[in-house]
């Protein structure tokens, strides 16, 4: 990875982190943060699966060690970036990205959160318990995402970024 990468990369975290702490909502159980998915999206679109699921993962370390996200951040997260980024590079298209967002945050992770729940933090729930929360912060998030994506790509700054 060369340097601009990275800086890129950082910049996302610290958009995700600061996003997550002024934009929040409640979605049943848990609160949705938005800003954190549509992070994901962009970095899947802008820079790839891989730098988006590292995002994913610090922007979560960063979020619990700063008390301001669960443990439960690690794999909606990172499952929904990964994904997205996939989906994107196969189909070329932002719309699949979020789809991908959307299936790794809101279907895949609820059931990888229900073992990692029960083993880290002690609760005994299941799957249909996280789903709900998961897949509305996922959805609004996504699709913030993919508006954000779609004026990015006109504009300098974007077409630099999907060059990286």
């Amino acid at each position: 990875m060369n340097t601009r990468k990275l800086a890129i990369m950082t910049m996302f975290v610290a958009i995700a982190v600061a996003g997550s702490a002024f934009v929040s909502f409640p979605a049943g159980i848990a609160r949705a943060y938005p800003i954190q998915h549509a992070v994901n999206v962009l970095a899947a679109i802008m820079l790839g699966p891989i730098p988006a699921l590292i995002i994913a993962f610090m922007t979560g370390l960063v979020r619990i060690l700063t008390g301001t996200g669960s443990l439960l951040a690690f794999p909606g997260g990172m499952i929904g970036a990964y994904l997205a980024g996939v989906l994107y590079q196969r189909s070329g298209k932002a719309a699949f990205a979020a789809v991908g967002e959307m299936i790794g945050t809101g279907i895949i992770a609820p059931i990888i959160a229900v073992p990692y729940a029960k083993i880290l933090m002690g609760t005994t729930v299941t799957a249909v318990f996280f789903m709900p929360p998961f897949l509305v912060s996922s959805i609004s998030g996504a699709a913030l995402g993919v508006v954000l994506a779609a004026r990015l790509q006109h504009t300098q700054i974007g077409k630099r970024l999907e060059a990286l």
